[in-house]
């Protein structure tokens, strides 16, 4: 599961996302994060947000909460690297699609 934060109305980011997982990685993406009502706000808390407010596009990539997370037992051993390979080609991917296109990307 990749938990996609992005609230740019309009945006074309996410599409573009969406298109380049379903073409090369498949993964589960997932929106949770992205409601206003989520209590842990990690859209609004992210290093993304700053650039969001000032309507500049981001995809924030997130992969959710766990039991250790951000505590002392938040150690590597508990990274599942296949999934993290998968992740990380789908942000490679995406960033390519947006670097290579014909125009730059508009809001709407």
């Amino acid at each position: 599961m990749v938990a996609l934060l992005s609230k740019i109305d309009g945006a074309v980011v996410p599409t573009i996302s969406e298109e380049t997982n379903s073409k090369y990685t498949q993964l589960k993406l997932d929106y949770t994060f992205n409601d206003d009502k989520d209590p842990n706000r990690f859209y609004y808390r992210s290093d993304h947000y700053n650039f969001a407010k000032n309507n500049i596009p981001v995809i924030f990539y997130f992969n959710g909460t766990h039991e250790d997370y951000h505590r002392e037992g938040d150690t590597p051993d508990k990274i599942n690297y296949p999934i993290l390979e998968k992740r990380t080609r789908l942000i490679f991917y995406t960033a390519w699609e947006l670097a290579n296109r014909p125009n730059k990307i508009r809001l709407n």
